[in-house]
Order: structure tokens, then C-alpha cells, then sequence
């Protein structure tokens, strides 16, 4: 499978070119959503509100989504795609355009799991994690994804006294290492999450992801693998969810800008989250739309290339629907983002002994439907 190349992200640029960029480069929204909410999953609190769907109706709910600008579908493997369905998929995605993004190892369901899975202390355990990434990498290569998603839904720990922590971690990306020199030249796309399903998780943060990245990249043995290594390719990339990223008090803007200065964002997933809190997995704009806005503008400034995932758990209203507004909000968002003056945002961010206050005068005025009901803005001599 081609990796694409990730390189660009890192570019340095003067404020000059800058600006010249933000105004030539525009985010291509291409929006993929995830498999796994299209059916209402279990919950401890109340009842499914909303009938199951098996895979097939599932499929065909996301083919009604294409013309609304669907263009990619995730999905864990074995439970939603496996040998059994594959050919559905296969003829699914020839038929509606609709790109297979990703492949993601089930690492968190199941019973061998309860104590992790590829940071698990037990052996078996572990084996059984790492044949399941295996496999997983190995359909991710047959069916040309762009990477595969990897998070550490159930390596964690509720009691942190006795632990050897550095062991777990290690644990962790050695199995993760030795399953892609198995299957050699397949991007893994981390995906930190700070806590839930366990009590904490390990590889909590956007920071630790690129940690793990390298660390990853380091162990890895296959002459293939070391050979993409050394054209400056990314094996292990990130795929930071906004949701989590709130869970852990991070700003976005900074954090997506961290992945970024090291060329490693395969992918996003996009939603809505009120700071700290469960994953609530809102639809995207719901809550702190000015992050999101602050969070494309960087994605913008840097040129990000891949694709939008929506991860959403829309409990109360349609999917489809939920799917619709969370693009809309979207390309709303960054309809305001392109339309600002970006040398005086630059000149402003560069000058703010001379520019007190102006940069928040201005994005109130941007966002009002009035703003001439609004005070005078602030004058700004960028002379």
C-alpha cells in the first residue's frame, strides 16, 4: 500500500509565506464516519432508543450519506468487518465511491482483554493481541486503507500501586512493533485517550501519542519497515480525537500543532466534549465551537491533507442526521476561517505589545450576525 507522505506538515514557514499560504490553501473536507455508531451501541444507563442495524442496513444508511459528502467509512475488525462480510464491503465501496479509510483492531471487548491487551502481563493475553493487530494490518493492506487506528481503549490500571509502568508501556509498543515488522509498510495511527473504559489509560495525551510513535518506530526491525524509516516515511503515525483531547484539559489548537511540527497527523476524529467529563462523543460544533475554529485554523496554516473523521453517539436523533449537521458545522467553521484577514491575525499574533486586545475584538465582530451594533473595533497600525 502507498503511504501517503505526511513531510509537508512539518514545513517552516515566514510569516510572509505564511500568509501567502493561508490565503492559497484551503482544508479539503473530505469526511469519513465511523461504522460502530450507525447502530445504537449497549449502554448501562437505559435502553437502546433506536432499533439495531446489522452491517448490511448499516452500509446502506452510509450510501445515502454520499451524496451529502461521505467519502470514507472506519470499522473495527473481526466484530464489523471480517472474512464473513468482506465482500459486502468490497462491493459496497466500488459502488458508492466511498472509501475503506481505516481497519481498526477490536483490542478492548473481549474477555481475554479484562487486564490489556498488547500491554497485557499476561502472555496469552498478549499473543492474542498481537495475532489480532496482525490481522487486522494484513486487511488494511489488502483492502489499500490509508492506516490503521490503534488505541488503548482497555491498557490501563485503576490502582496504580505496586505497577511497573515503564514494563506496561513497553509491553505495549513492542507488541505494537512486532505485529507492523509482520506485516511490513502499514501506517498505525495512534490515538490517545486519557481515561475510560479503564480508570486511567496509558499513552493518555497527544504529547505521550508522538512519544509512542518514536518509540514504536525505533523497535522496528523489518528491512522494509527500516527502509521507509530512512526516506523519512511515517510508520506510526496519530489520529487525535478532539473529544479526547478535551477529556484531558489539552487546547486544541496547541495539541494538533505538536503532531504536526512532527509530521505524523494521518487523521483526525472530529466531535464535540465538554472539558474533562466522560466521552460524550457530541456532535461536532456542539460545545466550544471557538476551539474548533482555533483548531482548523492551524490544520490550515500547516496544510493538512487527510481526511475528517466524524466520531460522533448521536443517542437522540437520527444518524443520518447527526452525520449531516456535524459536516455542516464543519464546513461552516471553516468557511469562517477562510474568510478572516489572516496578515492582520499574523501581524497581531507577531506584534501583541501593539495589537492589545484587537484579535479578540475582531473574532467577536466575525462571529456576530450585527456587527455594526457592536463598539468601534480597536485600530490597528500595522505600519
Amino acid at each position: 500500500m502507498a503511504l501517503p507522505d505526511l513531510s509537508y506538515q512539518a514545513q517552516r514557514r515566514t510569516v510572509a509565506e505564511m500568509a501567502a499560504h493561508l490565503h492559497d490553501f484551503e482544508l479539503d473536507l473530505k469526511f469519513s464516519a465511523g461504522i460502530w455508531y450507525m447502530s445504537p451501541p449497549a449502554s448501562r444507563f437505559h435502553a437502546k432508543y433506536q432499533p439495531d442495524l446489522d452491517i448490511k442496513r448499516r452500509l446502506d444508511l452510509a450510501a445515502g450519506l454520499a451524496r451529502d459528502g461521505l467519502r470514507g467509512l472506519e470499522a473495527h475488525y473481526p466484530n464489523e468487518i471480517n472474512d464473513g462480510n468482506l465482500e459486502l464491503w468490497r462491493n459496497f465501496s466500488r459502488d458508492t465511491g466511498i472509501k475503506i479509510v481505516s481497519i481498526v483492531p477490536l483490542l478492548f471487548y473481549d474477555p481475554p482483554f479484562e487486564f490489556g491487551s498488547l500491554s497485557s502481563p499476561l502472555e496469552e493475553a498478549r499473543r492474542i493481541a498481537v495475532k489480532r493487530t496482525i490481522e487486522t494490518l494484513q486487511l488494511n493492506q489488502e483492502l489499500n486503507t490509508d492506516f490503521t487506528i490503534i488505541w488503548t481503549g482497555i491498557d490501563g490500571y485503576e490502582n496504580p500501586f505496586g505497577l511497573d509502568f515503564i514494563a506496561m508501556r513497553d509491553r505495549f509498543a513492542r507488541g505494537l512493533a512486532e505485529a507492523m515488522d509482520a506485516v511490513p509498510g502499514v501506517r498505525i495511527a495512534f490515538e490517545p485517550k486519557p481515561y475510560e473504559p479503564r480508570g486511567r489509560q496509558i499513552y493518555p495525551t497527544t504529547s505521550e501519542g508522538l512519544l509512542l510513535g518514536m518509540k514504536v518506530e525505533s523497535l522496528l526491525t523489518n528491512d522494509q519497515n527500516r527502509r521507509l524509516l530512512a526516506q523519512g516515511q511515517i510508520l506510526a503515525a496519530m489520529n487525535p480525537e478532539i473529544g479526547h483531547m478535551l477529556m484531558a484539559y489539552e487546547d486544541l489548537p496547541y495539541a494538533f500543532s505538536l503532531v504536526l511540527e512532527y509530521g505524523r497527523l494521518a487523521h483526525t476524529h472530529v466531535n464535540s466534549q465538554p472539558l474533562g467529563n466522560y466521552d460524550q462523543d457530541l456532535n461536532i460544533g456542539v460545545v466550544a465551537p471557538e476551539q474548533l475554529e482555533a483548531a482548523l485554523y492551524v490544520l490550515k496554516m500547516h496544510g493538512y491533507r487527510g481526511f475528517f473523521g466524524i466520531d460522533i453517539n448521536p443517542e437522540r436523533m437520527p444518524v443520518e442526521q447527526a452525520i449531516r449537521n456535524s459536516m455542516d458545522a464543519l464546513r461552516a467553521a471553516n468557511d469562517r476561517v477562510n474568510s478572516l484577514d489572516h496578515e492582520k491575525i499574523l501581524w497581531a499574533a507577531m506584534h501583541p505589545d501593539k495589537s492589545r486586545g484587537w484579535l479578540e475584538s475582531y473574532l467577536i465582530r466575525r462571529r456576530a450576525p450585527h456587527p455594526e451594533r457592536l463598539a468601534p473595533i480597536p485600530e490597528l497600525k500595522t505600519d
